[in-house]
């Protein structure tokens, strides 16, 4: 492949002619933390309590501080091997991780960070699989690096200040989900009434205001057949059912009617509520799910809204039984038993749960926004950590 004007091939990949691929050892010198007795820093102590970086990540505070200037922070063993940080101030770093003690040159140390995130160190850890990266394996991972300091702390800003707009979308959508629980509590106990209502609310059963479906469906008996399966990695993943012929499915599942709202009742402290737009002629869900739909007078929004709520979730993770937190369930006959309070005018729940969608469309393009924001973030930090694009 052609390499254009002002560019050059090299072992790290086609960069600019003035940049160099340079091995990280002859920007500095790493060794692990914990270099320094806290006995010899008495007299040293932070105002404030700063964090200790190690294998794991961040894994708690102390008063000492081993580093009082912004550094980069390499796990060298543990959980966490081969992530790269920025501390942001006064840190004590660990003997599980390594930081530059010794600069052989001057750097941007954010533009250091987001050159080794670039690196791939998941990649050179030793080659016998044991989860560790060494001095020598640091100092040996090759990147680009721009000679000019100011090339990196313009990379560095860019890359700053696109990490403060991902960080302001995850306030906001923070709050709003806040906003959201608030109001769903508000308008679901009758505290708050919406504007021209005014009648009785009364207290149901789950099993009151939906039917529980539990016909058995044998997908491997219809090997040909595609069916469209609601399962609980599929929620997880995006709440996008997976479209796979019967012979993929290995278990017996429920069928899944139309205007059905799908239930978790496998660990309920981690509530699953799916109500799937779209629902085909051979959908079927994990029996881990209570395949439910809204008896008269009461719609399938309003059922999924109540099955969504703070309270109902609370009285699910309640009333689940099980040795361990990632094995509990709820039997059907105790979900059923779930009491609800709800207003008797069927116009009251659509106007809620007109409100609740409205607040969950607007979370949702906000999530979309920030997941965008971050996939842009990947695409331009690949250009400018590579110089195809370059911002001086």
């Amino acid at each position: 492949m052609a390499v254009k004007p002002g560019y050059k091939q090299t072992e790290v990949g086609i960069i600019p002619v003035n940049w160099n691929a340079v091995s990280v050892g002859t920007i500095a010198s790493f060794t692990s933390g914990s270099g320094i007795s806290v006995a010899s820093l008495r007299g040293e102590s932070s105002d404030t309590p700063v964090p200790v970086f190690g294998g794991n990540g961040i894994a708690g505070f102390t008063d000492w501080p081993l580093v009082r200037e912004p550094t980069v922070v390499v796990g060298r063993v543990g959980q966490k091997c081969g992530e790269v940080y920025l501390t942001s101030g006064p840190a004590w770093i660990t003997d599980n991780a390594l930081y530059p003690r010794t600069k052989h040159r001057e750097f941007d140390v954010r533009f250091l960070a987001l050159a080794l995130n670039g690196a791939g160190l998941n990649d050179v850890k030793n080659r016998n699989d044991l989860p560790l990266v060494t001095q020598a394996i640091l100092h040996a991972v090759r990147i680009a690096w721009p000679p000019d300091i100011k090339e990196q702390e313009a990379i560095a800003k860019a890359s700053s200040d696109i990490d403060a707009l991902i960080g302001s979308l995850d306030r906001l959508i923070a709050k709003k989900r806040d906003l959201k629980r608030a109001t769903m509590q508000h308008l679901l106990t009758g505290k708050i009434r919406l504007p021209g209502f005014s009648g009785e609310w009364e207290t149901k059963r789950l099993g009151e205001i939906a039917d529980l479906h539990r016909r058995n469906v044998v997908p491997a008996a219809s090997p040909d057949v595609m069916f469209m399966h609601f399962s609980l990695p599929a929620f997880d993943e995006g709440q996008r059912a997976v479209i796979e012929p019967g012979v993929a499915i290995g278990s017996n599942k429920f069928q899944v009617p139309q205007d059905a709202v799908l239930v978790s009742k496998l660990n309920p402290r981690i509530p699953r509520v799916w109500a799937p737009e779209s629902i085909g002629p051979t959908a079927i869900a994990s029996t881990e799910f209570l395949v439910l739909t809204p008896t008269d007078k009461i719609s399938r929004s309003f059922l999924f809204v109540i099955c969504s709520s703070p309270k109902f979730c609370e009285q699910m993770e309640l009333s689940a039984t099980g040795t361990t937190g990632s094995h509990q369930r709820i039997s059907p006959g105790k979900a059923l038993r779930i009491q609800i309070w709800l207003p008797t005018n069927s116009k009251e729940q659509t106007a809620i749960s007109i409100i609740l969608a409205d607040m969950d469309a607007e979370l949702a393009a906000l999530e979309q926004r920030r997941d965008k924001t971050r996939a842009l973030k990947q695409a331009m930090m690949q250009e400018l950590l590579t110089g195809r694009t370059r911002l001086v």
